[in-house]
């Protein structure tokens, strides 16, 4: 009976009518909604990754200022707006506008000005540019409705995306959007309010050259769970729908909630900041009744396969940074580095904050996003013989938990025979990087090069009852790895971990590109 009074959940729904008026579960940000649109700022811009809700915010943005105030009945915004005044409301959506050369990006912005052009009767208007459209546009529907005007721009950046790598495309689409974006200063006057989101960061001075006085809230305190799903939301507006997954995994409640947080919590935009679920994977997984990767089963984009290649990062640089802030919510195209990109489109976050030398601590927020990560970059590192790769990956996993290293190692020696050689393997930190990938994939914390009295560890692996110190070699002898971890006793480093410590020494050999020899003492 409870299942059937359990309200959906909206996968894919981005419209705030759509659900309100389908009795879709909302969780209430509106008093989000009020506090930004009577702000101070008439401007405002909001950066979150993809598919955390800024379509769904933009869209209650547009129910709020059209004044459609039964929408709102129960929710926050009812108690703090006395007025509903109706705006009227020009509601632009970019995310059709990907992968378009110039030409077909000008067409695409002229069709949306042509619906709104015509509405408004400057059907004579079609043929100017864009930016001229535009603020005709905005001119007109003031004078004619008597009313400012509100301006909502969803992924704006979404042209732009597909080639932030690409020196020479980047210039002319960006040129295209800020031709486009130019007027919203002049028109001043006109404006009641103008949002834009998107998932990076573009300079003011790139593409909003006249608009110097725009208000980035992204990391402004106030708006830390603008978008997402904090812990407090979920367990008062989902306890039902996780009493059935738990149901549905036949796990305690409380072992269900422990998989949902280390799966897909650990968002922070700001700090302090509540800890802040990604919102589509747990919705999904809400509403499918299982865990899996949603979110990065939805779509890894292919620039950021391109700006690791671009940056030359190695998997294990990924998390666990230290930077000031103007160096990761930065203008993405003014790049040295590939952190501010990682931390806007959602593959690393903030996960502490010194206020002495106000340095953030990044790192990756959840297990869903490292072992999505790790399965991107694996074919660079298994020459795109991945499927199979994974398949050994899940073999392997199965070893370590039964605490069989070597058949683990074994299982891997005869994989990496079949694959054809990558490119640049022939040296230990290429090997490295795998088993850090691999043991990523696992699940299970995993380091490298991790410090200690008397030099570093290649690899350290926990899993739930064993910690592996691990070394590696090349063209050398696995005696050779234990050697060294012998000598510089490694195993002292982590005596205090409360775990029984496993010494694997392994050696590679150039020639056939696979593990030659290993020597394993518990």
């Amino acid at each position: 009976m409870e299942q059937q009074q359990l309200k959906r959940c909206p996968i894919g729904i981005q419209t705030f009518e759509e659900i309100i008026n389908k009795n879709y579960l909302y969780i209430d940000k509106t008093e989000y909604i009020y506090r930004m649109a009577n702000g101070a700022s008439k401007y405002c811009f909001l950066s979150r990754p993809r598919r955390f809700g800024k379509s769904l915010l933009t869209s209650t943005l547009h129910s709020y200022f059209a004044g459609k105030k039964d929408l709102f009945k129960g929710l926050a915004i009812e108690k703090q707006e006395t007025e509903w005044t109706e705006y009227p409301v020009l509601h632009f959506d970019m995310s059709l506008a990907k992968h378009l050369d110039k030409e077909k990006l000008n067409e695409y912005l002229a069709w949306r000005l042509q619906e709104y052009n015509e509405k408004y009767g400057l059907t004579k208007n079609n043929d100017a540019e864009v930016n001229v459209q535009l603020a005709d546009l905005i001119k007109r529907v003031y004078e004619q409705t008597g009313r400012q005007v509100v301006v909502l721009i969803d992924e704006y950046d979404a042209p732009l995306l597909d080639v932030v790598h690409e020196d020479e495309n980047l210039p002319v689409l960006r040129n295209v959007m800020r031709n486009f974006y130019s007027p919203l200063k002049a028109c001043d006057p006109y404006l009641r309010f103008v949002f834009l989101t998107g998932i990076t960061k573009f300079s003011q001075i790139s593409i909003f050259s006249e608009l110097n006085n725009i208000s980035n809230v992204s990391m402004d305190e106030p708006y830390a769970a603008i978008c997402g799903i904090t812990e407090e939301e979920m367990l008062e507006r989902m306890s039902g729908h996780i009493e059935c997954l738990a149901g549905a995994l036949e796990m305690s409640k409380e072992e269900t909630l422990l998989k949902l947080k280390e799966k897909y919590d650990g968002y922070h935009f700001t700090w302090p900041s509540p800890d802040i679920y990604n919102p589509f994977s747990l919705l999904n997984a809400l509403e499918r009744r299982k865990i899996a990767n949603y979110w990065f089963g939805s779509g890894t984009p292919t620039y950021l396969i391109e700006m690791f290649r671009k940056f030359k990062v190695s998997p294990s640089a990924i998390g666990m940074k230290k930077a000031l802030s103007t160096s990761f919510d930065a203008p993405t195209e003014r790049m040295t580095t590939i952190v501010p990109l990682l931390y806007q489109s959602g593959y690393i976050t903030i996960k502490n904050y010194d206020k002495l030398t106000q340095l953030y601590t990044l790192d990756i927020p959840n297990g869903e996003i490292r072992v999505g990560l790790m399965q991107s970059l694996l074919p660079n590192y298994l020459a795109g013989d991945s499927d199979t790769g994974l398949a050994t990956i899940g073999e392997m996993y199965g070893a370590i938990a039964g605490d069989d290293m070597d058949g683990a190692l074994r299982l891997l020696q005869e994989f990496l025979s079949t694959v054809p050689y990558c490119d640049n393997t022939n040296y230990e930190g290429h090997y490295q990087q795998l088993f850090y990938i691999i043991f990523s994939l696992f699940g299970m914390y995993v380091d490298v090069e991790v410090r200690t009295p008397k030099g570093r560890v290649d690899v350290v692996m926990r899993t739930t009852h064993t910690l592996y110190v691990i070394e590696l070699k090349l063209d050398k002898s696995a005696d050779s790895a234990l050697a060294q971890i012998n000598l510089k006793n490694y195993p002292e480093r982590f005596a205090l971990c409360g775990l029984p410590v496993v010494k694997v020494g392994i050696n590679f050999d150039s020639e056939s590109h696979t593990l030659s020899d290993w020597i394993i003492e518990g």
